[in-house]
């Protein structure tokens, strides 16, 4: 099985998207992961530039609003722009922690709904501030709604349960059965980001990280799945720890993503 490895614009966000795809594809990224709302190309631009590079693109859609409904709005209109776009698949971070159960359950019925009727997958990102931002809730939707399929972000239940999620065995299990797009950040019980993960104090938590996606990976050959694709996401400041007083940055997030590829592409069995 093949892993596709894409590349957030999380670093360059205020650059050019032409400048981003170059250096996306001159650092051995096959994809890009980009919040379609942060750009200001059309459509038809982005999916121009994207093949002249030969990349594919994962669109990224973060729903909006006070209410449920308006998160079904949100995710309507930003979903009609992604699908112009030419867009691999989505990852969308839909509905919120604050609406009821079943006001989050409505926001993923249209999302899976606007998926089987384009024929463009929709996975729902695990998420902190987001229904599925937990283990156990999380479990509770794709118990409710069966078509639900995730991007598995461990990162963020680590911190939410402050452990390595060893004690939430049957929820994770779930979840792997359902993610088809992997975020590689590593987290740890205090928080969504490590400092780096080359130092060797933290290679006990990537080993952890490393063994839950490998399990997704095994999910998928079991199923003969031809490619999975996975995204290093080690981010910027403030995910990015920095140092007091001078608030400068104890790492660079592209270097860091860039390793995280070449271990994952070396380390992960397919």
């Amino acid at each position: 099985m093949k892993l596709i490895f894409g590349k957030s614009k999380w670093e360059m966000r205020d650059d050019p998207l032409e400048v981003f795809l170059q250096r996306v594809m001159a650092s051995g990224f096959e994809a890009t992961e980009i919040y379609l709302g942060s750009l200001h190309e059309s459509p038809a631009e982005i999916a121009r530039l994207h093949a002249t590079y030969g990349l594919h693109l994962i669109g990224q859609i973060l729903t909006q609003g006070r209410s449920y409904q308006d998160h079904i709005k949100s995710l309507e209109s930003q979903f009609e722009f992604a699908a112009q776009c030419q867009v691999a698949f989505i990852n969308s971070h839909t509905g919120r922690d604050i609406f009821s159960f079943a006001e989050n359950v409505q926001v993923f019925q249209r999302a899976t709904q606007l998926s089987q009727s384009s024929g463009i997958p929709i996975l729902i990102e695990t998420h902190r501030g987001r229904p599925t931002y937990s283990a156990v809730e999380t479990r509770k939707y794709l118990e409710a709604v069966p078509e639900l399929r995730l991007t598995a972000d461990f990162s963020h239940w680590m911190v939410v349960h402050e452990s390595d999620l060893g004690d939430q065995s049957t929820n994770v299990e779930l979840a792997i059965a359902r993610a088809d797009y992997i975020h590689a950040r590593v987290g740890y019980a205090e928080g969504p980001q490590i400092t780096d993960p080359r130092a060797p104090e933290w290679q006990g938590t990537v080993a952890r990280h490393l063994q839950l996606w490998q399990q997704i990976i095994d999910q998928h050959k079991s199923n003969d799945k031809e490619s999975l694709y996975i995204t290093p996401e080690f981010g910027p400041p403030a995910y990015m720890h920095t140092l007091p007083f001078t608030n400068q940055p104890v790492g660079d997030a592209w270097e860091q993503n860039v390793y995280m590829k070449v271990l994952l592409a070396s380390t992960l069995e397919t």
